[in-house]
């Protein structure tokens, strides 16, 4: 029958694992955008370093030549919302992590109000409460074509608003404040019988 396949990783790990500057700046970007694990953050970077690399192996080419081949990496980007309309080959050097990051779906739901933080926008996502277009989509980090953005919607009824809790009328008595002596009703005296 065969050997099984042997499945191969969508991304790299750091050079320098325990590089302390690093795991310092990759830990903050992981909170600032709510990622699950620095696998995530691993991913985003492998697709920004693929292309990178096309980018710089196309400034390496003859320019008639890659005038013929750049369309192709630049309309994908542009698709994507990374770069704009105007931008050329060179500027693609110039993109960082935290423009790929920021198209991913969890992101978007956040920008665009549905979700009050990047925790709560990652797991109405992965409830089903997140839709693009008809479709349910349940996958935090998938990438939004500019295209796409403006169809993030709520895929059913949600109610986010925190409700306040009732308190029992023995809280509520416990908790007011005291009455002052001026404001406590006089009390009768009752004149005692001599007997």
């Amino acid at each position: 029958m065969g050997d099984p396949r042997r499945l191969k990783n969508k991304y790299s790990k750091p050079k320098k694992l325990l590089d302390k500057a690093r795991i310092l700046e990759d830990s903050k970007l992981k909170r600032s955008f709510g990622l699950k694990n620095m696998r995530e953050l691993w991913l985003a970077a492998e697709e920004l370093k693929k292309v990178r690399r096309e980018a710089r192996r196309l400034l390496s080419l003859p320019a008639s030549q890659r005038e013929k081949e750049q369309h192709v990496v630049l309309s994908k980007l542009q698709r994507l919302g990374v770069l704009d309309e105007k931008s050329k080959i060179e500027d693609i050097l110039s993109l960082t992590v935290k423009d790929v990051l920021e198209r991913r779906l969890q992101t978007r739901v956040l920008r665009k109000g549905l979700a009050k933080t990047m925790a709560q926008a990652r797991q109405l996502i992965t409830h089903g409460f997140i839709a693009i277009g008809r479709r349910m989509v349940d996958i935090p980090s998938y990438l939004v074509a500019k295209a796409e953005d403006s169809g993030i919607r709520h895929y059913k009824k949600i109610e986010i608003e925190l409700k306040q809790v009732v308190e029992s009328p023995k809280e509520t008595q416990a908790a007011a404040p005291a009455q002052p002596e001026a404001e406590k009703p006089a009390e009768t005296a009752t004149p005692k019988a001599e007997g």
